[in-house]
């Protein structure tokens, strides 16, 4: 398969990065294009060569069967523009964006209705969490492809378009609130004596372990907070603390924070 890359800064660098090195990717060719000259060279060295750099968004999708677009939602327009004709040369070729708050509805404005559209909101780490969805068009044997890409740098599930607002904030965004309990923990450290070096691998090792916990453990999350408070203990004065200061309450508006943006985006996208 022949998968082009219109924008590899963070997020589409991240991806295009973890997929070259896997075994996923064997014997796919990965095509590239990036305004900025740099950010297309770095991932040139990043993946050992294995990327081909284009000389523009049009030459990347009019050879390619996946294109992938890793650009903002400010900047996404124009390279619909710049891409729509050569899309529209190969019926079965599948756009994937990655912007935040660009329905599969404003996409197919620019691309007509034929266009196999797969919107998905990526997390940028190697253990990145995707929603992947996907229009009527898309077969389940090429959404299987495309979500393999995602697959390759941690974990991908399929959803409804309608959830995507709702995944940016529980996994999308949430990357964000949890460095702020890591980065809270270690300042709490650090006055407390430690070295930040050392607060930073206990916070952030303790907070790896919590999460795959609840990954692997088939109890609720809350007996697993219950599990691990024990009566009279420092864990319970801890957390009775943090649910006197609405702990849960804040992150909950936090996440809404993120999800009421994302909708509020997609609208403006609809208004122009």
């Amino acid at each position: 398969m022949i998968i082009g890359f219109i924008g590899t800064g963070n997020m589409g660098g991240a991806i295009l990065e973890g997929y070259a090195s896997s075994k996923a990717s064997e014997g796919d060719r990965l095509l590239v294009y990036n305004l900025v000259e740099e950010h297309s060279q770095r991932v040139l060295e990043r993946t050992a060569g294995r990327c081909e750099i284009l000389g523009s968004n049009a030459d990347v999708c009019r050879n390619a069967d996946v294109v992938v677009i890793g650009v903002k939602p400010q900047v996404i327009d124009v390279v619909l523009e710049e891409i729509a004709e050569p899309f529209k040369e190969n019926e079965n070729r599948i756009l994937v964006s990655m912007a935040a708050g660009v329905s599969i509805e404003h996409l197919t404005e620019f691309l007509g209705e034929k266009a196999k559209i797969i919107p998905n909101t990526p997390a940028k780490v190697g253990e990145a969490m995707t929603a992947v969805a996907r229009n009527g068009l898309v077969t389940d044997d090429e959404f299987y492809r495309v979500k393999t890409i995602f697959d390759s740098i941690g974990s991908a599930e399929e959803i409804d378009e309608s959830l995507i607002d709702c995944v940016i904030g529980v996994s999308g965004s949430s990357p964000a609130y949890t460095y702020m309990y890591i980065e809270a923990l270690v300042n709490a450290s650090v006055a407390n004596g430690m070295d930040r070096e050392k607060a930073r691998i206990f916070a952030a090792q303790a907070v790896l372990g919590a999460a795959k916990m609840v990954l692997e453990s088939e109890e609720s999350i809350e007996q697993l907070r219950i599990n691990v408070c024990s009566p009279g203990g420092t864990t319970i004065e801890a957390v009775n603390k943090l649910f006197e200061n609405g702990f849960m309450e804040k992150t909950m508006e936090g996440f809404q924070a993120a999800v009421d943006k994302s909708i509020k985006m997609t609208e403006e996208k609809k208004g122009k």
